[in-house]
């Protein structure tokens, strides 16, 4: 009988649901580009853990923001992201392969 109290299965839990979403979030915006809230109405992960992913794909250079107008969902002006590099602004891709180039 496997022991649901110990604290290493519950974190190996959370671990593998951040994965989950993180891929989730990542395959989604390689084909749409969206909004956080609309992200998190067509995928079901909750808007709060969406804006932390979207940094943590920011700082690794995997995320983009392509525009910032009203959301389609909340009626609110918000960025509209997407994390295709054919989508990406183009002057951020240039810098980006300049400092690829210096390793």
């Amino acid at each position: 009988m496997k022991n649901t109290n110990n604290p290493q299965d519950k974190s190996n839990g959370k671990a593998k649901a951040h994965s989950n979403q993180l891929q989730t979030i990542f395959q989604y915006l390689e084909k749409e580009v969206a909004t956080a809230s609309m992200v998190s109405e067509a995928t079901g992960v909750p808007q709060k853990n969406i804006c932390r992913y979207k940094r943590d794909l920011e700082k690794a250079g995997r995320l983009w923001e392509i525009l910032k107008t009203t959301c389609k969902k909340t009626g609110f002006k918000a960025w509209y992201l997407t994390t295709d590099p054919e989508k990406a602004p183009k002057k951020l891709l240039i810098q980006l392969n300049l400092f690829s180039s210096w390793n």
